[in-house]
């Protein structure tokens, strides 16, 4: 757990040197909250239309029936704004790690009856509108595309269950959904 701490610092610090003291957004992702999944975020103002978003996320719980959705994430994503920043359209580029231990759980039946442990890396390109809703608070909406690339020890589901494989799993497609509630520092 203190390696990955480490690589989270690694990864943020950096980004954090390029911000605006002027504008600084602390974010919640209500996608995440509705799978039980603790995130936060930060935003800053990093030019005249530009800001670097950092997100990040951790479920550490397993649900009855060796059910698990575990895992722990970030995806800095580098914004462009159409006006100005924290406010309308924007397009973003991202990348994102992840380390997850996943089974028993959702509608495709490979995650159902198995559990993966592993990590992926990977980028993608991005879509996203921010309402305004008071001086400071606003809601946003984001969807991306992008690369993934997963590797995995594959489980049978159930206590103790041998190790059936090791996978490495290439995927295209969606790799960011957000319905986001803003708060903006000044």
């Amino acid at each position: 757990m203190r390696s990955r701490r480490f690589i989270l610092l690694i990864v943020v610090m950096p980004f954090c040197m390029f911000a605006s003291a002027q504008k600084v957004a602390l974010k919640n992702n209500l996608l995440m909250d509705a799978m039980a999944s603790v995130n936060f975020g930060m935003e800053f103002k990093t030019g005249g239309r530009t800001t670097l978003n950092i997100p990040a996320s951790l479920n550490l719980w397993s649900f009855s029936d060796d059910k698990k959705f575990k895992h722990v994430a970030v995806q800095p994503e580098f914004r462009w704004w159409k006006c100005q920043p924290f406010t309308g359209h924007f397009l973003g580029v991202h990348a994102h790690y992840a380390s997850y231990n996943v089974g028993g759980i959702g509608p495709f039946k490979t995650i159902k009856n198995n559990r993966y442990e592993g990590w992926l890396i990977g980028a993608g390109v991005s879509y996203g509108y921010n309402w305004i809703l008071a001086p400071r608070w606003s809601l946003e909406t984001t969807v991306g595309v992008g690369y993934a690339h997963m590797a995995h020890d594959k489980y049978a589901c159930g206590k103790c269950q041998p190790k059936i494989g090791r996978e490495h799993v290439n995927y295209f497609g969606l790799t960011k959904l957000g319905l986001t509630l803003v708060f903006l520092l000044k």
